[in-house]
């Protein structure tokens, strides 16, 4: 089905309307808890327009990840899709502040005990449109992490967040009425909320679709021409496995990647496979949107780098003590600018932790201005393009050595031995840590792990050869937002290293 938004926006005004005649205040939250359909997209504008916040929930998590988030927040409304909330519909009776549930489709009877409302959504949206005015600081929305390390954590949007951060990217991306961008990433993650953002700012027109194989990301492609499509590198990897249909790289003017580094090989597969099309590479976080992207015309040149700040933003390195660092010095990653979030719901010590005032480029510090620091290390060159080295909590410690994992997976990615690869810091009483290595290989004749550990040798310092490798024929396990799941490979990790399994 193919929304106009003059469609679009009266759905959106029924929706707050609804919410404000069922009595929802200023800023109270409303949890969409749908797959990627219009009800999404006009529940989320639609709470924005009656001035309360929207919190996307996404589809893959657990019952009881959901639970959290619910109470977390403390939703006061509740969108779902009947299966949905058949499966939390147990757990519900614990939230204090739920007072309804909007089900798209039939709504079920109440239970006994029940304490909130069901309504169909068809009568829900029965109402005349209405709004409530604000201001851009104000709270728009609310992104819960992916819950990788632990429960999730909310990140506090504003609408200034939302609006700037789309004005930015929509700029860079030089996106156009007559794009057709294809949304394949979560809503609930803020690089997939983006292809909405952009959308919108531009005028174009945006395919949401939910895949369960990546064959199904060309198709569509294939079938509507999308111009732009922005991707984790998880999904880059399975899509250079594939044969591409002409037609699915025919009008693709631009492809971006987020959510981690592209290996080189990859890069170079997908600008075989669509020729014409503009390679982004970017980098953001969640906490302030997106940072840096790459222009095209230095994908060539500098394929390892993450670029510069987005337009009407700041992002530099610092050490330790808040000054600024020099050329090729490591540092961490500091975001400055009207894209920075308002911190992390109901956390306060680790919003301190996290967002700071801002270093100035003299040595001051420009107290009325926070920053976020990333917990990210990166180095710049002498032309200012910043040079991603690994997350602060995933750096190696060997042998005296600080290892970035990046590094090491771009290594092994560029042997062509593995379609993906995770390096991982595992205990190691003598080295402090040593290297693992968790790789895939999705081809036809795989790799022996001593023929990958022969090539590992050839190519690196022997402090970063790892010293264990599982090599297997299945995709590695991903994390809700389509990422690879560190997390869940470092626990396992240390598992078998307590187990004593011997090294190669």
């Amino acid at each position: 089905m193919t929304w106009t938004y003059a469609t679009l926006a009266a759905l959106q005004g029924s929706v707050a309307g609804a919410l404000i005649g069922a009595g929802v205040q200023r800023l109270d939250r409303v949890a969409l808890c749908l797959s990627k359909t219009v009800e999404f997209v006009a529940g989320a504008f639609g709470a924005s327009q009656a001035g309360a916040v929207f919190v996307p929930v996404n589809p893959v998590l657990r019952p009881e990840q959901v639970l959290h988030i619910l109470a977390d927040c403390d939703a006061r409304v509740m969108i779902a899709s009947p299966e949905r909330f058949a499966a939390l519909r147990p757990l519900l009776a614990a939230l204090k502040t739920l007072d309804l549930v909007v089900i798209v489709g039939a709504a079920p009877a109440a239970q006994p005990g029940q304490k909130f409302a069901v309504l169909a959504w068809d009568d829900f949206v029965r109402q005349s449109p209405a709004s409530r005015d604000g201001i851009d600081n104000d709270l728009a929305a609310i992104l819960y992490t992916s819950g990788s390390t632990g429960l999730p954590k909310g990140v506090c949007v504003s609408h200034r967040n939302l609006v700037t951060g789309a004005q930015s990217v929509a700029t860079y991306l030089d996106q156009r009425a007559d794009d057709v961008l294809l949304a394949a990433l979560p809503l609930s993650f803020d690089a997939g909320f983006s292809q909405l953002t952009t959308a919108f700012h531009a005028g174009a027109q945006c395919i949401l679709l939910d895949y369960l194989f990546p064959a199904e990301v060309l198709a569509v492609m294939a079938r509507y021409g999308v111009t732009g499509l922005t991707a984790v590198p998880p999904l880059w990897f399975q899509l250079t496995e594939l044969e591409w249909p002409e037609a699915a790289a025919a009008r693709l003017r631009y492809f971006a990647n987020t959510g981690g580094k592209l290996p080189g090989e990859t890069l170079r597969r997908l600008r075989a496979l669509a020729p014409a099309a503009l390679p982004f590479l970017m980098y953001g976080l969640t906490e302030a949107f997106r940072s840096t992207y790459l222009p095209p015309s230095e994908a060539a040149t500098r394929p390892d780098s993450i670029g510069r700040a987005i337009p009407n933003q700041e992002v530099f390195v610092v050490r330790d003590d808040g000054t600024r660092c020099g050329p090729r010095e490591v540092g961490e990653i500091v975001h400055r600018g009207s894209t920075v979030s308002l911190g992390y719901w109901r956390d306060a010590q680790r919003t301190a932790e996290r967002f700071r005032p801002c270093p100035s480029a003299d040595g001051g510090v420009v107290l009325r201005e926070m920053a976020v620091f990333s917990g990210d290390f990166a180095w710049t060159d002498e032309d200012g393009f910043l040079y991603f080295v690994g997350r602060r909590d995933d750096m190696i410690k060997s042998s005296g050595y600080r290892i970035s994992p990046v590094e090491v997976e771009e290594i092994v990615h560029a042997t062509g031995l593995v379609s993906e690869v995770a390096a991982i810091g595992v205990p190691d009483a003598r080295l402090g840590q040593s290297v693992w290595l968790v790789a895939a290989s999705l081809g036809e004749t795989p790799p022996s792990q001593q023929a990958l550990l022969a090539a590992c040798r050839r190519a690196m310092p022997p402090y970063m050869v790892p010293a264990h490798i599982d090599l297997r024929r299945t995709p590695l396990p991903r994390n809700p937002n389509g990422k690879i799941d560190r997390t869940a490979l470092a626990r396992e990790a240390r598992e078998r290293a307590e187990a004593a399994e011997p090294a190669l």
